[in-house]
């Protein structure tokens, strides 16, 4: 019987191999054989996971020498036929409207407890091993994990999300479209907000919006480097870069003006506009003493005020990621002016961060609103 088998899928004649196999499975279930031709009807019939997952499966179960290498070679099938679909699917994807432009994969936590299955399709679809594959999955806060033209980065967005991955990708240059305002001081905080505030041309106005136009806030501290002397270990004089302070940003995200108004501590007027006194009232009083205090007051007012809107916070982990592409980072327009001796990959790791959520919760924003069908 099994001969038969062999016989219909020699020649593609499924339809019979099914008819045999069927009462084979019942009487034989444990027969690696008859599974073996199982897995060949799935991988001639279209159904490549199937097959592979009944392939690896077996592998470990097998003595048989034919069958071993039977079983080899379906998987070195399967593996040779997804490598080049996914290399068609590239190519049609980047050659369509859009799909050459630049653009970035970020993949999005995980839940421990999903980290290892999801680590075995990773591994699959990015051609990893699994270890490195499990490591590569984060836990907590974003990944950019790749770069590249954006129609081959939305593929694997969309084979990632198919196998349980969560992930989005992003054009760069839909990060450029967003205006940046630069708030030099709130002229008023209730009822109706209204800032003066300057675009990245230098241009001063004043912008007025409700609170609840705010769909999101994004929170981050930025590093601020300075050339030090230091003695080494050999008492050696040596001059190295290092942190000594944070610029703090607090973006406010108006995707109804596909705005984003940025608030810095190094760039607020603290003595302009509306007084904020330590209690967290607002009015004429007195000045605040330092700018931290001031800062951590206005942050909170503002975040008591587009409550229950989501917050971002997550700037540092994702930085620490983003760094490691910075001819990506050298591309984009940072729109944040801090007095610096040589250019830093930081300021435009935030704004690619705050972007990316920008874009990220109006996308979602879109999938909520359409309608089922």
């Amino acid at each position: 019987m099994l001969n038969q088998v062999a016989e219909a899928i020699e020649l593609h004649d499924y339809k019979t191999a099914v008819r045999l196999l069927k009462p084979l499975l019942k009487s034989e279930p444990k027969n690696l054989w008859v599974q073996y031709y199982a897995g060949r009807v799935y991988e001639g019939t279209g159904k490549p996971e199937a097959a592979r997952k009944l392939y690896r499966k077996l592998l470990p179960l097998a003595t048989n020498p034919k069958l071993m290498s039977q079983l080899r070679q379906g998987i070195e099938r399967l593996q040779v036929l997804e490598q080049e679909q996914r290399r068609r699917a590239i190519a049609d994807a980047v050659v369509a409207p859009g799909g050459d432009r630049q653009g970035v994969l970020v993949l999005e936590p995980l839940a421990p407890d999903l980290k290892q299955p999801a680590a075995l399709q990773f591994a699959r679809i990015m051609q990893l091993d699994p270890y490195t594959a499990r490591l590569q999955l984060p836990s907590r806060g974003w990944r950019l994990y790749r770069t590249g033209p954006f129609g081959e980065l939305r593929y694997y967005c969309t084979t990632l999300t198919q196998a349980g991955i969560p992930s989005f990708c992003n054009a760069l240059e839909e990060i450029g479209k967003i205006e940046i305002l630069t708030a030099n001081y709130f002229q008023f905080l209730a009822p109706e907000v209204t800032v003066r505030c300057q675009n990245p041309q230098g241009q001063i106005g004043s912008l007025s919006f409700a609170w609840s136009e705010v769909s999101q806030g994004v929170e981050g501290r930025v590093p601020l480097f300075e050339s030090v002397v230091v003695v080494d270990a050999k008492h050696r004089l040596q001059r190295k870069t290092q942190t000594q302070d944070y610029a703090h940003f607090f973006d406010l995200h108006l995707p109804g003006r596909n705005c984003i108004l940025r608030v810095c501590d190094r760039h607020y007027q603290f003595q302009q506009g509306v007084s904020i006194s330590p209690s967290g009232t607002t009015g004429e009083g007195d000045r605040w003493g330092t700018v931290s205090k001031s800062w951590n007051q206005l942050t909170y007012l503002i975040r008591q005020s587009i409550a229950p809107a989501r917050l971002w916070s997550d700037f540092s982990p994702f930085a620490e990621t983003a760094l490691g592409f910075g001819e990506m980072l050298e591309r984009i327009d940072a729109r944040i002016n801090l007095k610096r001796r040589d250019r830093s990959s930081w300021d435009a790791a935030f704004q690619l961060y705050s972007g990316l959520a920008f874009w990220r919760s109006r996308d979602r924003a879109q999938q909520n609103s359409t309608p089922v069908r």
